[in-house]
């Protein structure tokens, strides 16, 4: 590394980082997807197969598999996780006073 480079700590949330709009909303988008292709990928599904079960073409499959935010709604998403019998739970809480703002968070659950 040259004595010029300068090197920034990130936010968490690489949107917020670069400046996207609504960057919470987009990182939530991003860790659904990046969730409902690993659930593929441990299924061993091929993207023919994966079309078959989640009623999209393969194309939008590949669409999918390759982080394309732009193609996919969040409630698409949940329809997509709901059709590889995952539950979606929706929880909504008022903000409390150590949070600044109210935000929108994603949370994982460990499967059995």
């Amino acid at each position: 590394m040259s004595a010029k480079e300068k090197i920034e700590r990130g936010s968490g949330n690489v949107f917020a980082d670069i400046g996207v709009a609504y960057p919470e909303r987009v990182q939530a988008r991003a860790q659904i997807m990046s969730r409902i292709a690993e659930i593929i990928r441990d299924r061993k599904l091929t993207q023919q197969k994966a079309s078959k079960l989640l009623g999209i073409p393969q194309s939008k499959v590949s669409c999918l598999m390759n982080g394309k935010l732009s193609m996919f709604s969040l409630d698409h998403l949940f329809a997509l996780l709901n059709a590889l019998d995952r539950e979606v739970e929706i929880i909504i809480r008022p903000r409390t006073r150590e949070e600044r703002v109210a935000a929108t968070h994603v949370f994982l659950a460990i499967a059995p």
